[in-house]
């Protein structure tokens, strides 16, 4: 799997950026960053100018116009130059560009790629197509300032998957197989996708010594809307209902992304 997983991030970060930059711009898109948005902005300090934050595989640079309207100052690392393109592009259409700086890389050679440290770091959709996910993200803790900072990591729902497959593709056979896989099939790009449960995402978080500070559900129902209500025409309206239900655990756990803020655990703080 991990072959295929590969090259399916090559295709992801490289020919695809145009395909991933259209996608952006759909209603599941849009709410997947807007709901990723309003829940990191939850758990940033009052006064967030002159933060720093890293993006890790920021693609087309999206969520770093965000923060850098909020006054934060963005390092957008990605493996494709294609998607750091646009994301130049963005931060100039968004008169932004004074606090995003593009760096071309690899997630796995961090360390070796950037110098300092940052308050916030931003690890959404990547670890679902790198080769080694726990590795990239010891990478990025190693990068927190102090415990004040925090992680931010968005991932790919095995559960999520589950409901997809029965209820959106009619394919019983795909969701029984997914409620034990570890990897699903990727619609945008096609090939697998690797898949998170609630129990590996903990499992990761304290092999990094990580704490979880809050855990949401990202898309629990907007992607099984009957026809008669238009996603983009009611996109508020099912905005405002996935913040609710994605803060509710009973209801999030089958959320097509798993959103989870975490920082460093009572241990690592004291040894600092």
């Amino acid at each position: 799997m991990e072959k295929l997983l590969a090259s399916i991030e090559r295709e992801r970060f490289e020919s695809g950026a145009g395909k991933y930059a259209a996608y952006l711009q759909t209603p599941e898109g849009r709410l997947r960053l807007d709901l990723a948005c309003a829940n990191l902005q939850e758990f940033l300090p009052p006064a967030t100018s002159g933060l720093r934050a890293l993006d890790i595989g920021g693609g087309t640079g999206a969520i770093a116009v965000h923060l850098a309207q909020l006054g934060i100052h963005v390092t957008v690392l990605d493996s494709s130059q294609p998607m750091l393109s646009r994301a130049e592009t963005s931060a100039q259409e968004a008169a932004v560009t004074d606090r995003i700086a593009l760096v071309h890389g690899d997630a796995a050679e961090i360390a070796e790629l950037l110098p300092g440290s940052f308050d916030l770091i931003l690890c959404h959709n990547i670890l679902e197509y790198v080769d080694a996910p726990c590795v990239v993200l010891r990478g990025a803790v190693r990068m927190l300032r102090d415990s004040s900072s925090i992680i931010s990591i968005l991932v790919r729902n095995q559960a999520g998957e589950v409901l997809k497959a029965a209820i959106k593709d009619g394919d019983l056979d795909a969701s029984e197989r997914n409620l034990t896989a570890d990897s699903a099939h990727e619609s945008l790009y096609g090939g697998p996708v690797r898949l998170f449960s609630a129990e590996s995402i903990h499992a990761m978080l304290e092999e990094a010594s990580l704490a979880a500070v809050a855990e949401r559900g990202v898309r629990v129902l907007s992607d099984y809307l009957p026809e008669k209500i238009s996603r983009t025409d009611e996109y508020e309206r099912v905005l405002e209902l996935e913040r609710k239900l994605g803060s509710r655990p009973d209801v999030a756990a089958v959320a097509r992304y798993m959103h989870v803020i975490a920082h460093l655990t009572p241990a690592t703080k004291d040894t600092e």
